[in-house]
């Protein structure tokens, strides 16, 4: 079984149900046993087209026996589920109804063609930092040698922009 950090993020519709069932999707995923859900953040958008609505962030932990390429197919699916059409997306950090990253696998690194782990991006971003930082703050990034926590230190006060909206 492996520990897996999974990040949730969306920007349309009805964010909060998004994340709602994007959390039902992880609960019956096979294999895989979601084992908590950090609270939701509101932040604003991080690159992309301009004139996009806020975000809302969260993570979940996973304990799987599934291989990263396979649960990434899962999130995937999710992700289709609650409409998001990756191949259409013009913009890499555009609107999301839905975006499932993962972010963490135990202390292991991934390199896989359309998967890299840790997520290549999270320690630059208050908006996974925080709410991985609710989890689990001490968890010792693989790759960097700091713990959540001090990564989240590591941020801006300006840069950092985000408001819990829920439990």
């Amino acid at each position: 079984m492996a520990m897996v950090y999974v990040g949730l993020g969306t920007n349309l519709g009805d964010r909060l149900e998004n994340i709602r069932e994007a959390r039902k999707g992880l609960a019956v995923i096979p294999d895989t046993d979601l084992l908590d859900n950090a609270p939701i953040y509101e932040t604003a958008p991080m690159g992309g087209p301009g004139g996009q609505e806020n975000y809302y962030n969260t993570v979940s932990l996973l304990d799987t026996r599934l291989e990263p390429v396979e649960l990434l197919r899962h999130l995937h699916a999710i992700e289709r589920l609650r409409g998001r059409r990756r191949e259409g997306e013009t913009s890499r950090w555009g609107p999301r109804l839905l975006d499932l990253d993962i972010l963490l696998w135990d202390d292991a690194v991934v390199e896989e063609p359309n998967l890299t782990v840790p997520h290549p991006r999270m320690a630059e971003r208050a908006f996974v930092l925080k709410p991985l930082s609710d989890l689990d703050p001490d968890f010792l990034h693989p790759v960097l040698d700091l713990t959540i926590r001090e990564l989240l230190q590591r941020i801006p006060p300006d840069d950092a922009g985000i408001r819990r909206i829920s439990v």
